[in-house]
């Protein structure tokens, strides 16, 4: 009896490894053919949209360490951890709702032309 729980145990976990990784995959491909539908002129489209809402949900965490970062480059350390940890927990909420907005509006052209809610369009901008 141990060993069939041993075994369903096992089973159960590489089920698991191969629905990961079948996420994995299909998230992946779902980013390649977003991709292939963006222009490289950059103008804005509904497919714009929908991959700039996805990416800013998925990186606007990345808010905080950006602005402890830039914080403490402009003042200081204590600055940096202090009022740039407040600046990058607002932003980060901030960013993640606009994420969820794009994602949510992206067939409507809301704003005018699909434009952007925040600039820079993505948590990192151009300048990286």
């Amino acid at each position: 009896m141990l060993k069939l729980m041993e075994c369903g145990t096992y089973l159960g976990g590489e089920k698991m490894k191969k629905g990961a990784l079948r996420g994995i995959i299909v998230i992946l491909a779902l980013m390649f053919v977003l991709n292939l539908w963006s222009t490289n002129c950059y103008s804005q489209n509904p497919i714009k949209k929908l991959g700039r809402g996805v990416a800013n949900i998925i990186t606007g965490w990345v808010e905080i360490p950006k602005n402890v970062y830039e914080t403490t480059q402009d003042e200081n350390i204590l600055m940096g951890l202090t009022i740039g940890l407040a600046k990058g927990l607002g932003m980060s909420v901030i960013r993640t709702g606009a994420g969820i907005y794009d994602t949510v509006t992206f067939p409507f052209p809301i704003p005018q032309d699909y434009e952007a809610l925040l600039e820079p369009e993505y948590v990192l901008g151009e300048e990286w």
